[in-house]
């Protein structure tokens, strides 16, 4: 199957090639201190609090920052504000601002910059939905060179939230042409499907980035983003397949093997037959070897999963989960058996047919479940009908997708599956679900709360309410000389790290 795969991708690129422009090269890119990524879509908005594609916040987290920032190691750290202080009962938190902070135009980040930045991102038709720690914000008041947020209940949650309310200046109405933000590098230009353009910012507080100018160069399409490799126009591309990888030349590129934080599974519909048996998804699970899926659609990348968490998230993750179910097809026939399933039965895996790995992924399976006497067939659809249909809808028997987190909290991969939540596409329902997560929205003492979470994964894992498969591997290749790239517990990439060696 790979074999055929790279045929037609070869073939494909060989199509495409007189319509990619001729760059100049990666020595002489790297002699000028300058730097060409490829990135596979364009950005959605360049204005901080209207951007929700994963791809435009995981570049233009080098341009935005907020109160606090997230570090790699999977920490909130201060930003803008020097300090953070949090009251005894959870519910004051009081920001320090940091002295010297300049906005990419030169002007000084004031306290009417962080009033105006914060209650623009509270106020918003969406913030709620998109950052629910958000809803629990009572007031926000400036004390002098503090701003102090009071919250109408404790939350753990609120840092992490706080993190994506970007600092940007008051009344600025240019954002989405002209963005203006604090972090270590600065807009200079944008061509829509094209390019965008960015820069060192010399008077950034903090570490400031080692390459001088960054042009993000929009490929949308597999094909083209290898062959921008391949012609030395791009210096780094991540998100890479396997069958992409092995069409570089080892001698001008570096694999580097991150993770995509994502939970990827066989997602089952829990309120349709024969899916609301929790024997039959227990057989399922035995039947699955997600070991064997990985070595035959991913050439042994990525890291196997036992439930909805993923290991960057390390004081969530418990690694006990991923092999509580062994393969073991004389314990799936038994259940198959006990559920009334003794000859097995017939089942649709609906995939995002514009998702690739999600595909190859199915029709692993297919061939897994034939083994328990389970006919699977795979309905591949486009993006816009899987959203409709399947995740608003959910008129599906199964389907295979990643799910992740926008921030460093477990909350949103877990709160889903609660019976009552609107985006529990899955209709898992279970009485001890619901009470464990009203238990963790609630806790106002971290550990506690960590605890819980752990609780509501085992939950799901014993339950069987999916059929969990891997965290999938971020293979990015970046050109020889190149160093300096870091691996993020959430979805960005930070270009500031990056430096071509001497």
């Amino acid at each position: 199957m790979k074999r055929k795969l790279l045929t037609l991708t070869l073939a494909l690129l060989t199509l495409a090639a007189v319509s990619i422009p001729v760059f100049a090269s990666a020595s002489r890119r790297a002699s000028q201190n300058e730097l060409a990524i490829g990135i596979a879509q364009d950005f959605d908005s360049l204005d901080p609090d209207y951007m929700t594609a994963a791809g435009t916040k995981e570049i233009l987290f080098n341009v935005f920052e907020g109160l606090v920032k997230p570090t790699s190691d999977g920490d909130i750290v201060p930003a803008v504000a020097s300090d953070v202080q949090r009251s005894e009962d959870g519910l004051t938190y009081t920001f320090t601002l940091r002295e010297g902070v300049l906005f990419h135009n030169g002007d000084p980040v004031t306290m009417d910059d962080v009033l105006y930045s914060i209650t623009r991102r509270w106020n918003s038709d969406d913030a709620a939905a998109i950052l629910p720690a958000l809803a629990v914000i009572e007031s926000v008041e400036a004390d002098g060179e503090t701003l102090v947020i009071t919250l109408s209940e404790p939350s753990n949650e609120f840092l992490a939230a706080i993190m994506n309310a970007y600092i940007i200046p008051a009344g600025y109405t240019a954002q989405e042409t002209a963005p203006i933000g604090t972090g270590p590098y600065r807009f200079v230009s944008r061509e829509v499907q094209d390019s965008l353009v960015v820069e060192r910012f010399p008077e950034y507080y903090g570490t400031p980035g080692h390459v001088d100018r960054i042009t993000f160069r929009i490929l949308e399409g597999a094909d083209g983003l290898v062959l921008g490799l391949q012609s030395g126009a791009l210096d780094l591309v991540a998100h890479l397949s396997s069958d992409q990888v092995i069409q570089l030349d080892p001698r001008d590129y570096d694999i580097c093997e991150g993770s995509m934080n994502l939970v990827q599974a066989l997602y089952l519909n829990n309120a349709a037959a024969p899916f609301d048996d929790i024997r039959v998804r227990q057989a399922l699970c035995y039947a699955i070897d997600k070991r064997e899926v990985l070595a035959k659609a991913f050439d042994g990348y990525g890291t196997p999963l036992g439930t909805s968490m993923f290991p960057s998230f390390s004081k969530y993750y418990d690694e006990s989960l991923t092999d509580y179910y062994t393969p073991d097809l004389d314990k799936a026939h038994a259940l198959l058996t006990e559920a009334g399933y003794p000859d097995g039965f017939e089942m649709t895996i609906t995939v995002p047919s514009n998702y690739t790995p999600h595909v190859n992924t199915a029709v692993v399976l297919v061939e897994l479940l034939k083994k328990a006497g389970i006919k699977a067939t795979v309905q591949p659809v486009d993006w816009s009908t899987w959203l409709s249909d399947v995740y608003g809808a959910r008129k599906f028997q199964s389907t295979i997708t990643g799910l992740t987190s926008d921030n460093m909290t477990a909350r949103k991969l877990l709160e889903r599956f609660g019976s009552q939540v609107g985006n529990n596409f899955t209709n898992y329902s279970n009485e001890e679900y619901d009470a464990i997560l009203a238990q963790a929205l609630s806790a106002s003492n971290d550990e506690e709360q960590t605890e819980l979470y752990r609780a509501l994964e085992r939950n799901l894992t014993e339950n069987a309410a999916n059929v969990y498969i891997q965290d999938m591997a971020d293979l990015v290749a970046v050109h020889k000389g190149l160093s300096g790239l870091t691996f993020y517990p959430i979805y960005v990439l930070d270009v500031s790290a990056l430096y071509w060696e001497s």
